[in-house]
């Protein structure tokens, strides 16, 4: 955990299929297909990887014109190179642009990332290809790019960085061994003490019903009693009164 980072220092197939970089299987045949790959960078590309950027997510209408009319701004520009279509001829959607000075690259990775040129929002890195070891393009499975639709998201990039794995301390043996059987008993107890709390109420209430019982009869009896004296009490006013 101390060496993360959330940009990957090397590229693996393996750790960008994963969001946080701990996956031990590919999840995708693309994954499989990056990891089988022996690609080797382009030699016929020129110019000093170590000052220029990736833009990508282009309006297919965007020229090399409006690219060094957006990009200027931050810099001197040495070279601007917009991929094309060898049959066709036509954009692809991303370029790499070349600055004459470090401080004009970092401005304008700073600051030019999402910005809306010809109605699209532009994603802005630095290149890779000849920069991150074991680098595997898009073509071949790898990269950083993916749709969230096909399930072949890339993480440890600039777009998707990783997530810090979570560092769950050392309780899982606890837990699951001597803690559980302390748990285990502890609940036998519990269950044992409700147990025999039951029967004590239950006895209580057994001995509690004979009383009152005797209380209903007593009282039923001390009624018919108070009754009777009252009748007798009558007879005898009516035996005075005659």
């Amino acid at each position: 955990m101390n060496d993360w980072a959330p940009i990957a220092k090397e590229y693996d197939p393996l750790k960008a299929g994963s969001i946080d970089g701990t996956d031990e299987e590919p999840h995708d045949r693309a994954i499989w297909r990056a990891m089988l790959a022996r690609y080797v960078p382009n030699k016929g590309v020129t110019g000093d990887p170590h000052l220029t950027l990736f833009v990508a997510r282009l309006n297919l209408q965007t020229t090399e014109e409006k690219l060094k009319e957006v990009f200027s701004r931050y810099g001197d520009i040495r070279k601007i190179r917009l991929v094309r279509d060898l049959v066709t001829g036509f954009s692809k959607g991303y370029a790499f642009i070349e600055y004459k000075e470090e401080r004009a690259l970092l401005k304008a990775h700073r600051d030019a990332n999402r910005l809306v040129i010809d109605q699209h929002e532009i994603f802005v890195d630095f290149e890779l290809e000849r920069t991150l070891k074991g680098w595997i393009p898009r073509r071949l499975g790898g990269g950083f790019g993916g749709k969230k639709e096909s399930g072949q998201l890339r993480f440890g990039g600039r777009d998707r960085p990783f997530r810090k794995p979570i560092n769950l301390p050392n309780m899982k043996n606890d837990f699951y061994g001597e803690g559980s059987a302390e748990k285990r008993n502890w609940s036998r107890e519990g269950t044992r003490d409700w147990r025999t709390r039951d029967r004590d109420h239950e006895r209580s209430r057994d001995k509690r019903w004979p009383e009152r019982e005797r209380s209903w009869a007593w009282g039923e009896s001390e009624r018919e009693r108070d009754s009777k004296e009252e009748r007798s009490r009558g007879r005898e006013r009516k035996d005075r009164e005659r």
